[in-house]
């Protein structure tokens, strides 16, 4: 290097069609494996809580990627009323990519659309390697953009045939089921009875911004592989801790989940250490450990999203849009 190089800046509608889902698929997994084999570094994640309503995610992490390093920090702010008062995303933020050996900014990316797809694409993985093969059922919960995305994203995975929809706002689910229709060209159906439908399904995702469980062990039947994605606070919760105290669990950074994820809340019980948690995915991408041992294990994944998917996802869009020009740029040093 001889000169300090040009900050890239990427915006939302320069980020939307820039990668397929197989690229993040790829990416992620990649991601994941490297993890799981100790190539990944300075993994950290902060929330910052305001007076109001506001609270800000701060998440960190590195990894290698072909023959750079990179290392990414994501800050989001939080907002739940923005949309309802202001006009305003209830989520904004910004992915910050570095160099991983010498330090150097390399780009600032609008957080919103690699985040949403990075979030989809590690689910997508995760059950790639956790569930039943060939599964055709899914109870997803939660009819916002994350329902969509994940929808997708399961969809390029695994051969759907039905899509139950519950949402705890009805019209949600409704709206809901007849874009992803006619978007997927498979059965999707919006339903109240979760309970019903979730016992008829191999995939449970849960993505919602939920406070209070909702999802119990007498709704889950032998071999069903529940991916929990919604909680990534303290105070959020979507599944009973007794789904995680008496399954297999597997997380995505087990450090993460203890302080944020579903994983807390049975630890705050009592009735499980996190040294009964079976592994973090990464391990089991990277073929250290097992993924699914059996066809009638129920298996829970705790996804409390990574700053790893954040850079991984960071770096491929800086790295395509660098191949295709795309973007404006800036020097900082000047």
């Amino acid at each position: 290097m001889t000169k300090i190089e040009d900050i890239l800046i990427l915006t939302r509608s320069e980020l939307a069609g820039l990668m397929s889902l197989e690229d993040y698929i790829e990416g992620i997994e990649d991601a994941f494996r490297k993890h799981g084999q100790g190539q990944s570094f300075g993994t950290g994640m902060l929330h910052g809580e305001t007076p109001g309503e506001l609270e800000f995610h701060i998440k960190s992490g590195g990894l290698r990627l072909g023959d750079r390093a990179y290392f990414g920090l994501k800050i989001n702010g939080s907002c739940f009323s923005n949309l309802k008062v202001r006009g305003l995303p209830n989520i904004m933020g910004a992915i910050l990519l570095f160099d991983g050996e010498y330090g150097q900014p390399l780009a600032i990316v609008d957080s919103i659309d690699p985040t949403i797809k990075r979030t989809g694409a590690g689910t997508a993985v995760a059950l790639k390697y956790l569930a039943l093969p060939g599964s055709r059922v899914l109870t997803l919960c939660g009819c916002g953009n994350q329902g969509r995305f994940h929808s997708r994203f399961l969809k390029a995975v695994f051969p759907l045939e039905q899509i139950f929809a519950w949402d705890q706002d009805d019209i949600a689910a409704d709206t809901f089921a007849a874009e992803m229709q006619e978007s997927l060209g498979i059965s999707v159906s919006a339903v109240s009875d979760l309970a019903t439908v979730a016992s008829q399904s191999q995939l449970i995702i849960t993505c919602t911004p939920s406070k209070e469980a909702f999802l119990n062990q007498a709704s889950i039947s032998p071999g069903t592989t529940i991916a929990a994605v919604g909680s990534d606070s303290p105070d959020k919760q979507e599944l009973d801790p007794g789904l995680l105290i008496k399954n297999k669990v597997v997380v995505d950074i087990l450090a993460q989940c203890a302080k944020v994820g579903e994983l807390h809340h049975a630890l705050n019980t009592g009735e499980m250490t996190t040294e009964e948690v079976y592994a973090e995915i990464g391990e089991i991408v990277a073929g250290r450990k097992l993924g699914r041992e059996n066809e009638d294990e129920i298996i829970v994944y705790d996804s409390t999203g990574t700053a790893l998917q954040d850079t991984a996802a960071a770096a491929l869009c800086y790295e395509k849009a660098k191949l295709h020009n795309i973007g404006q740029t800036v020097n900082l040093s000047e």
